[in-house]
């Protein structure tokens, strides 16, 4: 899967325009909050924050950062989607629980040597099993945990 093929994915799980008050994220477009739009230069509404803008943070906020590109085929997806989901170093740290190595959440030569060594299937059902056991343990799990499991599951139904 290269870049365009999981962001056209990703939008299948980020809306248009949300805003709901218990996401402490707040006023979200194609899953991007108000706050990463402002910091990556983004000055106008929410409602009207471009898709194309969307995809450029995407690709160096979250695909980049996850180094996607040098990832085995099966793992890349579910790694930039708990990213986006939960953010960069805890995707980071599942992923090196899954590997069973030192998950420290930072992305370094270590944890890039043993992503591309591993079994890409094998370890995107051990993040998505790490990213489901830490949602649950949410205080808003309630709110958001039936939407989150119904990712996760989508996500391993894709696999392979």
């Amino acid at each position: 899967m290269d870049f365009d093929q999981a962001f056209d994915k990703l939008l299948g799980h980020e809306g248009a325009f949300v805003d709901h008050p218990s996401d402490p994220g707040g006023a979200t477009r194609w899953g991007i909050t108000e706050r990463v739009a402002i910091a990556n230069g983004y000055t106008g509404s929410m409602r009207q924050f471009p898709q194309e803008k969307a995809k450029e943070i995407y690709r160096a906020k979250y695909w980049d950062a996850v180094h996607a590109d040098k990832l085995p085929p099966d793992l890349r997806f579910s790694l930039f989607d708990a990213a986006v989901n939960s953010g960069v170093k805890q995707a980071v740290v599942w992923l090196q629980r899954a590997m069973d190595v030192g998950d420290d959440g930072v992305f370094g030569p270590l944890t890039l040597l043993a992503a591309q060594r591993c079994n890409g299937y094998r370890m995107a059902v051990k993040l998505n099993a790490e990213r489901l056991d830490f949602m649950t343990s949410l205080p808003t799990w309630g709110h958001f945990g039936k939407g989150w499991s119904r990712r996760v599951v989508e996500n391993l139904r894709s696999l392979g």
